[in-house]
């Protein structure tokens, strides 16, 4: 997969008035480390269904083990990314949705008292499940159904689509309400995502210049020592693994579809030695730039 160019991903939902997409994802020949969601944030919600593999998705700066079977839930606005953590084959689904997927519901006081505050972030669902526990009993049928349908897109399959979604939001507030009502209303608790986005946004775009850690820090007014710690904590890569995973990404694109020589393609994500260029996309991506074009 290729690095976009924005951070901020301007998700494209398939239908006006079906504010809902999904993304099938995954690798036939994954390498462990190997990035398989870039870092990214949009306005939307989204449920990420783990199918086959193992991963960790770092979500707002904390890290979550997941493996076939497993649920995460990303609030919009969150910052997320993904890497593999076993090698071989790894899929899972990306289910993206807005709030105005329940718009006909506005009127309901018993769905404004309930499911509205968790799809405008005032109230919070944890970002992984217990699906162990008796409440989500069903939870995974429920999202096979959601899956099924959308990809079969039988008649009348947005009505059953949007049910079900419902009923999962439903089932996931009658467990989760009462104690978010117990507590203050909800702060931002990523402040640190919001703090990073200009730098990361930068470095998406200007990832072929040499940029320092001191300079990197200095944009986000930390010493070089708690900014490395937190992009790291934000990121689940180091600065410098972060850089290159942007310089591989769009190498890869460039070798799929310009007709350049791996030495020009090298110059252009930064890499003026072409021997460690080689060497560097070998150990992100498994394969020698050359061996990926081919296989491309």
């Amino acid at each position: 997969m290729s690095y976009p160019k924005e951070l901020h991903e301007i998700t494209r939902l398939e239908e006006k008035n079906l504010p809902f997409q999904l993304f099938l994802n995954g690798s036939e020949q994954a390498v462990p480390g190997q990035n398989i969601l870039y870092l990214h944030w949009h306005e939307h919600f989204e449920i990420i269904v783990m199918q086959r593999g193992e991963a960790i998705f770092h979500i707002d700066s904390v890290p979550y083990e997941v493996s076939a079977g497993d649920v995460l839930l990303v609030p919009a606005g969150g910052l997320h990314v993904g890497y593999c953590s076993s090698g071989g084959e790894i899929k899972y689904a990306a289910i993206v949705f807005n709030a105005l997927l329940f718009k006909d519901w506005a009127q309901d006081p018993v769905h404004m008292k309930y499911v509205a505050p968790f799809l405008e972030n005032r109230f919070r669902f944890p970002v992984q499940l217990d699906q162990h526990l008796p409440a989500f009993a069903g939870f995974d049928a429920l999202l096979d159904q959601i899956i099924a349908e959308y990809s079969s897109k039988e008649p009348g399959y947005q009505l059953i689509v949007k049910t079900e979604l419902y009923l999962l939001f439903a089932k996931l507030s009658r467990h989760y309400w009462q104690q978010n009502a117990d507590n203050a209303p909800v702060k931002d608790h990523s402040l640190n995502r919001e703090r990073f986005k200009p730098l990361l946004a930068h470095i998406e775009e200007h990832f072929a210049e040499s940029m320092s850690i001191e300079q990197a820090a200095q944009r986000v007014s930390l010493n070089p020592y708690h900014f490395c710690k937190t992009f790291k904590k934000l990121t689940g890569r180091t600065f410098v693994e972060y850089v290159n995973d942007c310089r591989v990404s769009e190498a890869a694109r460039l070798l799929q579809k310009a007709d350049l020589s791996v030495t020009e393609i090298a110059g252009l994500v930064g890499c003026d030695n072409p021997n460690y260029f080689t060497k560097l996309f070998k150990q992100y991506k498994g394969l020698t730039p050359s061996q990926y074009r081919k296989q491309s």
